[in-house]
């Protein structure tokens, strides 16, 4: 049965990236024109589908490196965006591109969750990229990952941004229970929803909105609960896909990442982010301090 509205997590196989940080997992790949035709040619597959989808979508890029500094994905985000039954289309994004692309999108519906690496970029560069982002009426988070010799950074990126902005930071899961208190009070300052990255959420059984109306989609077009679950519900190009989309629970023990915990019902996370749910970016920050209070002892 086709959703009200359904969010798909696409992730092609482009894995390069123009960073190299230390501590990820991704894009130590650096693709061959052959590679990149590929990429291009499943993308390609993946937005006709989008554009052919009969109910209202949002599409979310979670890319294995940085998808935004290729054309294509910039090309796709203007395409998606200008869809009637788009709602949103977001990509997660190191924001070294190129940014006039932006104003071939319908900003009403762009995304941009923004990540700072301090190790390969400054500050002030990121910043005049936040504000040309902000200054266009794009909604937009921006964050950071907790290293504790980045935190006087994280809090210096906090005062900078516009205040309007929300400012995430990512734990450090190997750090978690070595974090001093000084530490996770100052990440909590940047980040009222800190705690929520700081340890994964017993999730096994737990009503989860992946698989019914979030997906995880990879560049075969084949539809997962999420990108962390490896059974295939079934592929977005089969006639009969939306079959397959059903409400269900969580088959894992622990979901400790964002992109998966957020969609767990028990956490009420939904009521948090709203339609900004795919960008991180929530209703306001006073739902963020609630929820926390409310939540996390």
């Amino acid at each position: 049965m086709i959703p009200e509205h359904l969010r798909v997590l696409y992730r092609g196989p482009l894995s390069s990236c123009n960073y190299g940080c230390d501590y990820c997992p991704f894009a130590k790949h650096h693709e061959s024109n052959e590679e990149h035709a590929h990429d291009e040619a499943c993308l390609e597959r993946f937005l006709a589908w989008a554009e052919a989808w009969p109910g209202a979508l949002s599409v979310f890029f979670t890319p294995w490196g940085e998808a935004l500094v290729q054309p294509r994905y910039q090309r796709a985000l203007q395409r998606l965006t200008k869809l009637p039954h788009l709602r949103r289309a977001a990509i997660q994004t190191n924001l070294s591109a190129r940014l006039d692309f932006i104003d071939g999108c319908e900003v009403s519906k762009l995304g941009l969750w923004a990540t700072f690496h301090p190790e390969w970029t400054t500050r002030a560069r990121f910043l005049e990229r936040v504000r040309a982002v902000h200054s266009r009426g794009v909604s937009l988070s921006v964050g950071a990952v907790g290293f504790p010799k980045y935190a006087a950074e994280i809090a210096a990126l906090r005062a900078e941004v516009p205040a309007g902005v929300y400012v995430w930071v990512n734990a450090v899961k190997e750090l978690a229970s070595t974090y001093t208190e000084l530490e996770l009070d100052a990440f909590r300052a940047v980040d009222p929803l800190f705690d929520f990255n700081l340890r994964a959420h017993d999730s096994l059984g737990q009503r989860c909105a992946g698989g019914h109306t979030v997906i995880s989609v990879d560049g075969r077009g084949d539809a997962r609960s999420c990108h962390f679950l490896k059974p295939v519900l079934g592929n977005v190009y089969a006639p009969d896909f939306a079959a397959a989309l059903a409400p269900r629970t969580c088959s894992a023990e622990k979901c400790g990442c964002h992109i998966g915990y957020v969609h767990l019902e028990p956490l009420g996370l939904d009521r948090v982010f709203g339609d900004g749910i795919l960008e991180r970016v929530p209703l306001g920050p006073e739902a963020a301090k609630r929820l926390r209070a409310a939540r996390i002892s």
